[in-house]
Protein backbone atom coordinates (compact mmCIF):
# COMPACT_ATOMS: atom_id res chain seq x y z
CA UNK A 1 0.00 0.00 0.00
CA UNK A 2 1.34 3.45 -1.13
CA UNK A 3 0.99 5.94 1.28
CA UNK A 4 0.07 9.39 -0.35
CA UNK A 5 -0.10 13.11 0.90
CA UNK A 6 -3.92 13.98 0.95
CA UNK A 7 -4.93 17.71 0.31
CA UNK A 8 -7.10 19.61 2.54
CA UNK A 9 -10.33 19.18 0.01
CA UNK A 10 -12.32 16.80 1.85
CA UNK A 11 -13.34 14.17 0.17
CA UNK A 12 -16.82 13.27 -1.68
CA UNK A 13 -18.83 10.03 0.36
CA UNK A 14 -19.44 7.38 -2.19
CA UNK A 15 -20.76 3.68 -1.05
CA UNK A 16 -17.29 2.45 -2.61
CA UNK A 17 -15.79 4.24 -0.08
CA UNK A 18 -17.90 2.86 2.81
CA UNK A 19 -17.76 -0.92 1.79
CA UNK A 20 -13.68 -0.61 1.48
CA UNK A 21 -13.70 1.17 5.09
CA UNK A 22 -15.50 -1.91 6.32
CA UNK A 23 -13.26 -4.20 4.60
CA UNK A 24 -10.33 -2.27 6.25
CA UNK A 25 -11.86 -2.66 9.58
CA UNK A 26 -12.61 -6.13 9.05
CA UNK A 27 -8.93 -7.02 7.92
CA UNK A 28 -7.91 -5.55 11.59
CA UNK A 29 -10.24 -8.05 12.91
CA UNK A 30 -8.60 -11.16 11.68
CA UNK A 31 -5.31 -9.39 11.69
CA UNK A 32 -5.41 -9.11 15.46
CA UNK A 33 -6.70 -12.80 15.68
CA UNK A 34 -4.25 -13.97 13.33
CA UNK A 35 -1.59 -12.58 15.54
CA UNK A 36 -2.84 -11.46 19.62
CA UNK A 37 -3.05 -14.61 22.05
CA UNK A 38 -5.45 -12.22 24.25
CA UNK A 39 -8.04 -11.61 21.82
CA UNK A 40 -8.75 -15.10 21.83
CA UNK A 41 -8.30 -15.74 25.10
CA UNK A 42 -11.24 -12.83 25.37
CA UNK A 43 -13.65 -14.32 22.96
CA UNK A 44 -13.55 -17.95 24.34
CA UNK A 45 -14.46 -15.93 28.09
CA UNK A 46 -17.15 -14.26 25.81
CA UNK A 47 -18.74 -17.37 24.27
CA UNK A 48 -18.81 -19.06 27.98
CA UNK A 49 -20.28 -15.42 29.28
CA UNK A 50 -23.11 -15.99 26.38
CA UNK A 51 -23.39 -19.94 27.09
CA UNK A 52 -24.09 -18.21 30.74
CA UNK A 53 -26.67 -15.72 29.54
CA UNK A 54 -28.19 -17.98 27.65
CA UNK A 55 -28.47 -21.24 30.91
CA UNK A 56 -29.56 -17.91 33.11
CA UNK A 57 -32.27 -16.28 30.65
CA UNK A 58 -30.53 -13.13 31.85
CA UNK A 59 -33.60 -9.98 31.43
CA UNK A 60 -32.78 -7.87 28.56
CA UNK A 61 -31.50 -4.94 30.46
CA UNK A 62 -28.31 -7.46 32.29
CA UNK A 63 -27.86 -8.85 28.68
CA UNK A 64 -27.12 -5.17 27.30
CA UNK A 65 -24.41 -4.92 30.32
CA UNK A 66 -22.99 -7.99 29.50
CA UNK A 67 -22.69 -7.32 25.86
CA UNK A 68 -21.55 -4.21 26.57
CA UNK A 69 -18.70 -5.10 28.54
CA UNK A 70 -17.66 -7.81 26.13
CA UNK A 71 -17.11 -5.05 23.65
CA UNK A 72 -15.53 -2.42 25.96
CA UNK A 73 -12.53 -5.42 26.37
CA UNK A 74 -12.30 -6.72 22.85
CA UNK A 75 -12.49 -2.76 21.65
CA UNK A 76 -9.74 -2.08 24.07
CA UNK A 77 -7.88 -5.09 22.62
CA UNK A 78 -7.64 -4.09 19.57
CA UNK A 79 -6.87 -0.55 20.23
CA UNK A 80 -3.95 -1.93 22.49
CA UNK A 81 -2.83 -4.30 19.89
CA UNK A 82 -2.77 -1.43 17.00
CA UNK A 83 -0.63 1.45 20.12
CA UNK A 84 1.79 -1.27 20.57
CA UNK A 85 2.29 -2.23 16.27
CA UNK A 86 2.70 1.97 16.28
CA UNK A 87 4.87 1.87 18.96
CA UNK A 88 7.01 -0.44 17.85
CA UNK A 89 7.59 0.89 13.97
CA UNK A 90 8.18 3.83 15.41
CA UNK A 91 10.46 3.09 18.11
CA UNK A 92 12.64 -0.08 17.07
CA UNK A 93 15.13 0.39 20.17
CA UNK A 94 13.94 0.32 24.16
CA UNK A 95 12.52 4.04 25.37
CA UNK A 96 10.76 4.39 28.47
CA UNK A 97 8.22 6.46 26.70
CA UNK A 98 7.64 3.60 24.05
CA UNK A 99 7.58 1.32 27.22
CA UNK A 100 4.96 3.94 29.00
CA UNK A 101 2.39 4.00 25.68
CA UNK A 102 1.96 0.18 25.54
CA UNK A 103 1.99 -0.24 29.44
CA UNK A 104 -0.60 2.09 29.70
CA UNK A 105 -2.55 0.52 26.64
CA UNK A 106 -2.37 -2.75 28.20
CA UNK A 107 -3.43 -1.23 31.42
CA UNK A 108 -6.40 0.05 30.15
CA UNK A 109 -7.38 -3.01 28.70
CA UNK A 110 -6.61 -5.16 31.65
CA UNK A 111 -8.93 -2.71 33.86
CA UNK A 112 -11.67 -3.14 31.82
CA UNK A 113 -11.67 -6.79 31.81
CA UNK A 114 -11.60 -5.84 35.84
CA UNK A 115 -14.99 -4.55 34.99
CA UNK A 116 -16.30 -6.89 32.73
CA UNK A 117 -15.44 -9.88 36.01
CA UNK A 118 -17.51 -7.07 38.33
CA UNK A 119 -20.10 -6.75 36.14
CA UNK A 120 -20.30 -10.48 35.45
CA UNK A 121 -20.21 -11.31 38.93
CA UNK A 122 -22.92 -9.02 39.95
CA UNK A 123 -25.28 -10.35 37.40
CA UNK A 124 -24.35 -14.15 37.60
CA UNK A 125 -23.13 -15.01 40.84
CA UNK A 126 -26.44 -14.69 43.15
CA UNK A 127 -27.65 -17.01 39.75
CA UNK A 128 -24.98 -19.69 39.93
CA UNK A 129 -25.60 -19.84 44.17
CA UNK A 130 -29.17 -20.22 43.65
CA UNK A 131 -27.88 -23.66 42.30
CA UNK A 132 -26.72 -25.18 45.25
Amino acid sequence: MKWVLQDKKKKKYSLRRLIKSFKYAFCGIFKAYKTEQNILIHTIAMIFVLGLSWYFKISLIEFCIVVFAIGLVISLELVNTSIENTVDMAMPNLHPLAKNAKDIASGAVLFACFTAITIGLVIFLPKILELF
